[in-house]
């Protein structure tokens, strides 16, 4: 079994009087411990795409299966906890908040998935070993390099041992030697098992990884 699968999504906005078809009849099937790369123009539909892997936005048409799960039958109440404990985001823009410290900030999903203290401390601290930083444990994102935000990001998508991680231009706001390095820990990562899915619009990106899913005009070709 697929740990992701997609059959006939579609995704239709309304903007103004017309239209938009974001996405058209995708699917797609990602199977445990592929590393992908989701490539395409912009406004190709590619982040469309991995709003709706990631259960951040719910497709028009068409069936989202993640790890068994059947989500676009999922309740409301549901898809949050199904984000939490399936799936890890790492954003271009980091996303970290800027007045909690570094450990702070990789605990909040271990928060919300109701993990004791001890416990939160004990995984946010060996999540940002793992990415090399576990001297920057007390630090606030604006007294971190570029590419430490982004590892710091990394290590909370990784906190509570996902089974997906979800990247969306991962090194947009990188400069070149950085963007190699965060590309080597996603390598890393998936050595050790796990289910990467990389969203860019860079073909040098893309062909790092095993598998290129490209989409244009809201169409996987």
């Amino acid at each position: 079994m697929a740990l992701i699968e997609l059959a006939n999504v579609s995704k239709t906005y309304q903007l103004g009087d017309s239209l938009v078809h974001a996405l058209v009849d995708a699917s797609l099937q990602i199977d445990a411990g592929e590393f992908c790369a989701i490539i395409g123009p912009s406004g190709s539909g590619k982040s469309t795409l991995m709003h709706i892997l990631g259960c951040l936005d719910t497709p028009t048409s068409g069936t989202v299966t993640i790890d068994g799960v059947v989500v676009t039958a999922a309740s409301a109440d549901d898809l949050p906890l199904i984000r939490n404990r399936k799936i890890g985001f790492v954003f271009q823009a980091f996303n970290l908040l800027p007045k909690l410290t570094v450990l702070q900030n990789v605990e909040l999903p271990l928060i919300y998935a109701g993990r004791p203290a001890a416990e939160r401390h004990r995984r946010a601290r060996a999540a940002l070993e793992a990415v090399g930083l576990g001297d920057r444990l007390h630090h606030r994102p604006g007294q971190l390099s570029g590419g430490q935000t982004q590892r710091a990001a990394i290590a909370r998508a990784l906190v509570n041992e996902p089974k997906i991680i979800l990247a969306d231009e991962p090194t947009g706001n990188l400069d070149t030697q950085n963007g190699r390095q965060i590309l080597n820990l996603f390598h890393d990562l998936h050595r050790q098992g796990r289910t990467i899915a990389i969203v860019t619009h860079d073909p040098a990106i893309a062909a790092v990884a095993d598998r290129r899913i490209e989409i244009r005009d809201g169409r996987i070709v």
